[in-house]
């Protein structure tokens, strides 16, 4: 048989995968999959960027003047080396019936599978008053508006906090009233840190940090003692807490809240509620909120050939990079196993992981699963965190995004419980 007509039946035989969104689920997915290219799969990997944003060192970003540049991942030469085919574009709509994607410059992708993992929308325009005095952490753009806001502020009062985001019921998931709060320890404490030790700012005389949660509690998503520790270190730095505070307005001079209270601001640094994107509201494959419901291999409930990870998943609580690796892995190993691969899907066992920088030599390691009924529930205050904080993102920005092998992971998660005990 001619090589040509050969090629040609073999590129029909191998099936279309399609990843829309290369963040942390979507690129590590691809490199779960990246030996089947060219073999059994043609790769798409579509995102409406040039580069994947490395969320986790955004607060260095905002807080200590870190180029931006570090938190960047090139895409299109990083994809290509893979073998998959890059497309910057825009969803318009996916039709799950048709297999197809449509795009608003490219036109229609078709697909055999197709993960989503484009996360979901920062939605700063729910917050009235955000664009005119708001600032926040959750982008890159955002997070360089805030560090030239942050240079310039001459004291006052600080308030930080996550605005309520609202989720659907199709699936059995925490109903978090934070997707995630994590950034907002890295913001108090790093702003804390700076403002002390930078502009050597006296706390109360010259500063005041306040923290607003719409929960009943703080850190809803662990237990009492990664709790307990956060609020030890902010009591000790003079941080209030202030609970069931669902945010309403942010003003020139004020944060106002659902209850009818106010308080003075000088600087209003908040967490904007999460909502899935409008195209996939708009394709009916998502539940009410428009987040994609599947079970616990990832498998979207309705349409077998579609998989969701990361942030967009239903049953991702909280908004976390740590499980959107879990459930991408997850992903990855159903669809290898579906191609004929020999692997075994990972559990969908998920645990809270971050490490929260603290400014300085400061950070705290929190490793939790209480929120999934589990008895892990740890919290490491150490230089050692920092240092294991730095040397993370410096691995992914080094690797393209690409995770640390499972092992060295494992490794380093055991290591770090036996320290704490």
């Amino acid at each position: 048989m001619p090589k040509p007509l050969l090629k040609l039946l073999k590129a029909e035989v191998m099936k279309k995968v399609v990843i829309f969104g290369a963040g942390f689920a979507g690129l590590h997915i691809c490199y779960k999959i990246r030996h089947l290219i060219g073999k059994t799969i043609q790769l798409t990997i579509i995102d409406p960027r040039k580069f994947s944003l490395l969320k986790p060192s955004l607060p260095e970003v905002a807080f200590e003047g870190a180029p931006i540049s570090h938190s960047l991942v090139e895409l299109e030469h990083t994809i290509a080396s893979k073998g998959a085919e890059y497309i910057q574009d825009e969803a318009v709509l996916i039709d799950a019936n048709n297999n197809t994607v449509k795009l608003k410059k490219s036109g229609d992708i078709a697909y055999d599978y197709l993960m989503i993992t484009v996360g979901a929308i920062k939605d700063y325009d729910a917050i009235k008053g955000f664009r005119e005095y708001g600032y926040s952490v959750c982008d890159d753009t955002q997070a360089q508006r805030l560090w030239e806001r942050v240079k310039s502020f001459d004291g006052g009062k600080v308030v930080s906090g996550a605005a309520k985001s609202t989720w659907g019921t199709r699936v059995d998931a925490p109903p978090l009233s934070a997707p995630c709060e994590g950034p907002i320890g890295e913001i108090m404490f790093m702003l804390d840190h700076y403002l002390v030790s930078e502009k050597k700012m006296q706390r109360k005389e010259d500063f005041s940090i306040d923290v607003f949660t719409p929960g009943e509690i703080f850190f809803e998503d662990v237990g009492d003692v990664p709790r307990n520790a956060v609020g030890a270190i902010m009591q000790e730095r003079g941080i209030t807490l202030h609970t069931d505070k669902v945010l309403k307005e942010i003003g020139k001079d004020f944060i106002a809240f659902e209850d009818g209270s106010k308080m003075e601001c000088d600087l209003a640094i908040v967490i904007p509620p999460y909502s899935a994107p409008q195209f996939l509201k708009e394709s009916h494959i998502g539940d009410e909120k428009g987040f994609i419901p599947t079970d616990i291999q990832m498998r979207h409930l309705d349409f077998p050939n579609i998989f969701a990870a990361g942030d967009i998943a239903a049953l991702a609580q909280p908004k976390l990079g740590h499980i959107a690796i879990i459930q991408a892995s997850i992903a990855a190993a159903t669809l290898l196993k579906e191609l004929g691969e020999d692997v075994k899907i990972p559990p969908h066992d998920l645990e809270v992981f971050c490490i929260m920088n603290m400014g300085g030599d400061d950070a705290t390691l929190i490793v939790s699963n209480v929120l999934y009924g589990g008895k892990t529930d740890l919290a490491v205050h150490s230089p050692l965190a920092k240092m294991m904080k730095w040397g993370f993102d410096s691995y992914l920005y080094y690797n393209k995004g690409h995770m640390p092998p499972d092992f060295a992971l494992e490794a380093t998660d055991k290591l770090f419980k036996l320290f704490a005990k």
